[in-house]
């Protein structure tokens, strides 16, 4: 159970990166040619991280479990555009966010 825990963080972490990684290009194609370059490399950067320690993951467990995980990607780049960009999420999107949510954890669970 421990080794499965290690996994869970590992992909919460590469999933999280990925939403990251969404929010430093939507900066960077709204702010510029500077803001392009430096946001859009940042964006490169924290896709490339994601996909390594996913790649670590999915070396190690099953694809369908580990899959699972990228669900969470819609969850963190709304609450992402929420805060860091004070987009609005309406109510809707907030339920398919929690049915979203449920699904990742019982995914987790298997």
């Amino acid at each position: 159970m421990q080794g499965k825990m290690v996994f869970v963080l590992l992909l919460l972490t590469s999933t999280l990166l990925g939403a990251a990684g969404q929010l430093f290009f939507k900066i960077g194609v709204t702010s510029g040619f500077s803001g392009l370059v430096e946001f859009v490399a940042l964006g490169l950067v924290a896709y490339g991280v994601s996909t390594v320690i996913y790649f670590y993951v999915l070396s190690r467990t099953h694809l369908s479990w580990a899959y699972g995980f990228t669900g969470l990607s819609y969850i963190f780049a709304s609450v992402i555009a929420y805060l860091f960009l004070g987009e609005l999420i309406p109510a809707l999107r907030w339920e398919g966010i929690l049915i979203i949510t449920l699904g990742t954890v019982l995914i987790g669970l298997s």
